[in-house]
């Protein structure tokens, strides 16, 4: 464990396997209350460091993380394939994409700032000079789930450091080795003594951070469940979720669906639907319904599952057998009360397969939970109002997709899908890490995005200057 400066062994340890074949890929210490207790001082009395630190001095911390990362893309990505299971060809993107977040901190870093305001609009206020600037809130309690073990993390510390917060780090349970080697590129490149710990714990445990009022800012990614259960918990601290969704992408009757297919097959399997914003439900408009159904089958049986250090491997295994058990059961669950499965329903240990399912009512599970697993629901639209109104339907609000070639249509859907954001021309899985990302409703709370998460982490502070 990294608990402040220390390195700190445990006589608790555990063994990470690999999701796929169960092979052991590491060990990790199990950090316990009095572990956090400390990591939470040592942030405390970091903090001090860390907000004066100078601009160059961030901006010199956040580059050499992203050359560290440049450097050992394939170190890392081998590391991710073996303990998440994702495939090796998505965990290479992922490095890079860690790169890209790491580039953005020092760049905003630079430009973290205030602006000066005229204040003279009542005669008392004449003579004087007024100006802000945004200053860190105070530590940064960060949690990240295994769907993304690298790039979700710098999600979080990358604006922590580029605003000049400390942080305490649980990484994900299932796949912690990865956040654990990106604490040791953080200090390589040059943070303060003290200024991250990073702990592998039980909830319980990180539960400790969330309601100390010593760490001001939460910052959480995962189920939707246990991110508002962490919001209440966690008093006055800033809070941002992301917390997933059921994503939706819309087909209009103009659409070339040889062009969109690549998209939609990615966005559906990729990472075996481990993924928030995967597509999840797919309205297609009725003329086109039969003629997509068969493109997508077809397509579907070419993605390749198993492996995940295969380069061809699309859809490796689910994180945990619980989780495929549930997945199976949903998609049984539905087909008992009327929808058809056109592929896919079963697995091979843990990697089960993509399954398409037709003929499915709202109510039903697949539908209107985050199935969070390889299975899309397709049905027919007749009116693009009723697509819209379908993609609606629901508590979840991260991101949707609409296919179409009508400019009308386009503003019309980003005017009232109440989603974070609305991909035209694209699946709702697109996302670049600059950009303002979360969701409404039941999806989130506050905006990552760089940028974004550095204005949640920070606060504005006036000054007022008397001639």
């Amino acid at each position: 464990m990294r608990i402040g400066s220390e390195l700190r062994n445990s006589d608790s340890v555990e063994t990470v396997t690999s999701p796929y074949d169960g092979a052991p890929v590491g060990e990790v210490c199990v950090g316990k209350d009095g572990d956090m207790d400390d990591a939470i001082a040592a942030s405390s009395s970091a903090f001090d460091t860390m907000r004066r630190l100078p601009t160059h001095r961030r901006v010199s911390i956040l580059e050499g993380v992203a050359a560290r990362l440049q450097e050992r893309t394939e170190e890392l990505a081998l590391l991710m394939a073996r303990e998440s299971g994702k495939p090796i060809r998505f965990c290479r993107g992922e490095v890079q994409r860690a790169v890209v977040t790491f580039t953005l901190g020092a760049s905003e870093a630079r430009r973290l700032g205030g602006e000066v305001m005229p204040i003279d609009l009542q005669p008392r206020a004449e003579g004087r000079l007024c100006l802000f600037t945004r200053v860190p809130r105070g530590p940064v309690a960060a949690i990240s789930p295994f769907n993304f073990p690298l790039n979700l993390i710098a999600h979080k510390l990358s604006p922590a450091v580029a605003v000049g917060a400390s942080m305490v780090l649980k990484p994900p349970p299932q796949c912690p080795l990865t956040g654990h080697r990106l604490g040791d590129i953080l200090a390589e490149a040059g943070l303060p003594e003290g200024a991250l710990s990073v702990l592998h714990c039980s909830p319980k445990t990180a539960q400790r951070m969330v309601e100390d009022d010593r760490m001001k800012v939460l910052s959480f990614t995962g189920s939707d469940v246990v991110g508002w259960k962490l919001k209440a918990l966690a008093g006055r601290k800033q809070v941002l979720l992301e917390l997933g969704g059921n994503a939706p992408c819309v087909l209009d009757e103009d659409v070339d669906l040889d062009e969109a297919m690549g998209s939609i097959v990615t966005g559906s399997w990729a990472n075996a639907g481990q993924v928030c914003i995967k597509v999840q439900r797919i309205y297609v408009h009725r003329s086109r319904f039969e003629e997509f159904l068969e493109k997508f089958l077809h397509a579907t049986h070419e993605v390749k599952c198993g492996d995940p250090l295969d380069e061809e491997t699309v859809v490796g295994p689910m994180i945990e057998k619980v989780h495929v058990e549930r997945v199976l059961a949903w998609i049984e669950e539905a087909r008992r009360a009327g929808a058809k499965v056109h592929c896919g329903g079963d697995a091979d240990g843990q990697v089960l397969h993509p399954t398409i399912l037709t003929d499915v009512k709202p109510e039903m599970r697949v539908c209107k939970d985050e199935v969070f697993g390889p299975v899309t629901v397709v049905e027919p639209f007749d009116r693009f109002e009723e697509a819209l109104a379908a993609c609606n339907a629901g508590r979840f609000g991260l991101q949707a997709g609409v296919f179409t070639r009508d400019i009308g249509r386009a503003l019309q859907a980003f005017r009232e899908l109440d989603y974070g954001g609305v991909m035209i021309n694209d699946v709702p899985t697109f996302r670049v890490d600059n950009f303002p990302y979360g969701g409404t409703r039941d999806s989130g709370f506050g905006r990552e995005g760089v940028r974004f998460a550095m204005e949640e982490m920070t606060e504005p502070k006036v000054l007022v200057l008397r001639g």
